[in-house]
């Protein structure tokens, strides 16, 4: 990833709980239901739903208990990455 704009998910091992810890850590991202902004974003696995799906559906969205998802905003590179890497070791 070159460029600001982009979403990208990705699954913690610890799911849910590591998720939620992992999304209150972050300073940088504004915790959303939304994705779309120039903001940098996360949506936090408290906030992804799988109500409507049966269990097959689940498993095919790839959508697990700890999965987070972040949309790619403005700011500084090197400070989103400083704000991931201390969130995910508090994960």
């Amino acid at each position: 990833m070159r460029d600001f704009g982009a979403v990208v998910s990705f699954d913690l091992k610890g799911g849910a709980e590591a998720g939620r810890r992992f999304a209150d850590a972050l300073t940088l991202f504004a915790l959303t239901s939304s994705i779309g902004s120039t903001e940098s974003l996360v949506l936090a696995p408290q906030m992804i739903s799988t109500a409507g799906l049966s269990p097959a559906e689940i498993a095919l969205s790839g959508i697990g208990t700890g999965t987070v998802r972040l949309s790619i905003g403005l700011e500084d590179t090197a400070d989103l990455i400083a704000d991931l890497e201390q969130a995910l070791a508090r994960a």
